[in-house]
């Protein structure tokens, strides 16, 4: 089996892969087709399936693996297999789709023992017991899910690890600016995104609950901390609390972004632009990653719909 990172282009190929994502479109004579992504554990790439009868549109389903032959080549540029015959695979085939989805590069016990060291940092008394009742609370999910469905660490374990590098950033940054408040920034930074244990349905084919479409995690994050502060009896004009809800209802940055309000602390800006800067440098990461030098990739829509270079090596 090829895996999707040493494929050259020009070459014809075999394995099993893992549907990613699939959406049935129509070409502009009318003629339907399926647009697909094909994924294993060293990224993904697309192709398309131009006689889309019933029985593909059945059989090639999102979460699915598949025995596929094809062609890796390039389209205005873009790298994507053609020539594409597929095939479910069968019971005695590897066939299990956890097998093929991208991991954190980090393992869970590292992680765990990182975020640990942090909250052991977070001495204000206040901030350290909302966080330590949050992370008991979505121990589980916290280490399994992703930080989005498409755009940024969207793989299994995602979300801990955007947190924990937000939190290396955020080490740095306190160390540049003494005159930042370094628990309000990791309780800040530990806690911004919790709410996507809420807000999606797990690392296995990723959708959004019907809170998460409704409400959204920065609404569902301040909702668990207004419960913890009850749970634990703070006041609600305690402002240890109102910094941290702050923080996180802002992280954002912006109204159109989804945040009820903006940054009015320097905690709250370096966290929205901590926050911004990992998710940007993982999107230009995974779009290059499978690229040889020289070429550019797909268009990033989240990225103001960029493409990115990767240079050629010395």
């Amino acid at each position: 089996m090829v895996l999707i990172k040493n494929l050259e282009i020009g070459e014809f190929f075999e394995g099993f892969y893992l549907i990613k994502s699939v959406e049935l479109r129509q070409t502009r004579a009318g003629k339907d087709f399926l647009a697909l992504s094909f994924q294993d554990r060293t990224g993904t790439i697309n192709g398309n399936i131009w006689d889309a009868n019933p029985k593909a549109v059945e059989q090639f389903r999102a979460g699915r693996v598949v025995h596929m032959k094809a062609l890796k080549e390039l389209y205005n540029g873009m790298p994507q297999v053609n020539k594409i015959q597929l095939r479910l695979a069968t019971d005695s085939e590897p066939n299990q789709p956890h097998d093929y989805r991208e991991s954190s590069p980090v393992q869970e016990k590292d992680l765990r023992e990182y975020v640990q060291s942090i909250v052991f940092r977070i001495e204000n008394a206040t901030l350290n017991r909302i966080v330590r009742t949050i992370l008991k609370k979505f121990d589980k999910e916290f280490y399994e899910f992703p930080a989005a469905k498409t755009n940024h660490h969207a793989f299994e374990g995602g979300l801990a690890f955007h947190t924990t590098t937000m939190l290396q950033l955020a080490e740095k940054v306190c160390e540049v600016y003494p005159q930042l408040n370094e628990n309000l920034m990791f309780a800040g930074v530990l806690l911004h995104d919790m709410a996507k244990c809420l807000e999606f349905t797990g690392a296995e084919n990723t959708s959004y609950t019907l809170r998460g479409n409704l409400l959204g995690h920065i609404v569902l994050i301040d909702e668990e901390v207004s419960k913890a502060a009850i749970e634990l009896g703070f006041d609600d004009d305690n402002e240890d609390l109102l910094m941290l809800r702050h923080c996180l209802l802002s992280h954002h940055g912006e109204l159109e972004y989804g945040s009820p309000v903006r940054p009015q602390i320097m905690e709250a800006e370096m966290i929205h632009q901590i926050d911004v800067m990992d998710a940007n440098m993982m999107m230009m990461t995974t779009a290059t990653q499978t690229l040889d030098p020289g070429q550019f990739s797909q268009r990033v829509w989240a990225l103001s719909n960029r493409n990115f270079y990767k240079p050629r090596k010395d």
